[in-house]
C-alpha cells in the first residue's frame, strides 16, 4: 500500500465522520458559504503579482515536521504583501498537520484566493471547502475517476468555486479533462513514493489545452526555475516547503519574490 493509498484510506473515515458531526445544512448555513469566492485567473494572471501559490505545510509524509512553529494568519498574510496570487492551505490532519481551522483563519487574514488543499473524494467536502471561505478545491486525478471528476468539478463550479486538477502524467490528464476546470496542475511530486522531478512539468506543458490556466507544482526552489517554466507556457507556481522550511516563510517568499524580479 503506498503513501498515498492510506491517505485516501483514511480520508474516507474522516469523511464519514465529519458528515455526522455536521450535517450539510449547517455547511450551507456556515459564515462564508453565501460568499462569492474570488476568480482565481483573475489574480494568477495578475501582472502585478507573481503567479506563485504559497503554500502552509506545517509536515508532510515524506519530510515529517517542516514547520509547526508559525502561525497560519502570519505566515499567509506575509505571503499576500509578498505578492502571492493565492494562498495554499493543507487542511489534512494526520498526515500533513493541517485542519480546518488553518484555511478559517487564513481567509479572515487575506483578501486574495486561497485553495483548500486536501483529498478530496466526497462531494461532502466540497460544501465544506464553501463553508471554510475556500476559493479554490483540488482534485487529484491520481485518486479519482473520470465521472468523479466531473461530477465533483460541476459541483464545485455551481457554488461558485475555482477548480484546479492535478495530473502526474500524460495518461491522468487525457482520461480526467473535463469542461469544468480552471486551471491543470503538473505535479512534480509522485505521490506514490514522494520523489520530485521538475521535467514532468515540461514535459507536459503542451499537452495541456491553452483553454486551462497552467499551474507547475512542487520541486520549485529557483527563481530560475520560475522563469524557464513561464517560458514553457505556465501561468502558476505552486511553492510551499522551499519557504515553510525557513524560520520566516513570509521572509523567504519576500526574498524570492524579489530574485524573480531581477532575474
Amino acid at each position: 500500500m503506498t503513501i498515498l493509498d492510506k491517505i485516501v484510506l483514511r480520508k474516507k473515515e474522516e469523511v464519514a465522520l465529519a458528515k455526522q458531526a455536521v450535517s450539510v445544512q449547517q455547511l450551507e448555513a456556515g459564515l462564508h458559504f453565501s460568499r462569492n469566492p474570488y476568480v482565481f485567473k483573475e489574480f494568477l494572471l495578475d501582472p502585478v503579482r507573481t503567479g506563485i501559490i504559497a503554500e502552509f505545510k506545517r509536515r508532510s509524509p515524506s519530510k515529517g515536521i517542516i514547520n509547526d512553529q508559525v502561525k497560519v494568519e502570519e505566515v499567509t498574510q506575509a505571503y499576500a504583501a509578498a505578492g502571492a496570487s493565492a494562498l495554499s492551505v493543507l487542511t489534512d490532519v494526520d498526515f500533513f498537520g493541517g485542519h480546518t481551522n488553518d484555511l478559517l483563519a487564513a481567509r479572515a487574514a487575506n483578501e486574495i484566493p486561497v485553495l483548500r488543499k486536501d483529498f478530496m473524494i466526497d462531494e461532502y467536502q466540497i460544501l465544506e471547502a464553501k463553508a471554510l471561505g475556500a476559493d479554490i478545491i483540488l482534485l487529484i486525478a491520481a485518486i479519482l475517476t473520470p465521472a468523479e471528476i466531473k461530477n465533483l468539478s460541476e459541483l464545485a463550479k455551481s457554488l461558485g468555486l475555482n477548480v484546479l486538477l492535478e495530473v502526474h502524467n500524460l495518461e491522468e490528464l487525457q482520461r480526467s479533462i473535463c469542461k469544468d476546470l480552471d486551471a491543470i496542475g503538473v505535479n512534480n511530486r509522485n505521490l506514490a513514493d514522494f520523489t520530485v522531478n521538475i521535467q514532468t512539468s515540461f514535459d507536459l506543458v503542451s499537452q495541456i489545452p491553452d483553454e486551462f490556466m497552467k499551474i507547475s507544482e512542487s520541486a520549485i526552489s529557483a527563481p530560475q526555475t520560475i522563469m524557464e517554466l513561464k517560458a514553457a507556457g505556465f501561468n502558476g507556481f505552486l511553492i510551499g516547503e522551499n519557504f515553510m522550511k525557513t524560520t520566516n516563510p513570509g521572509q523567504a517568499m519576500h526574498d524570492f519574490a524579489a530574485q524573480l524580479i531581477s532575474v
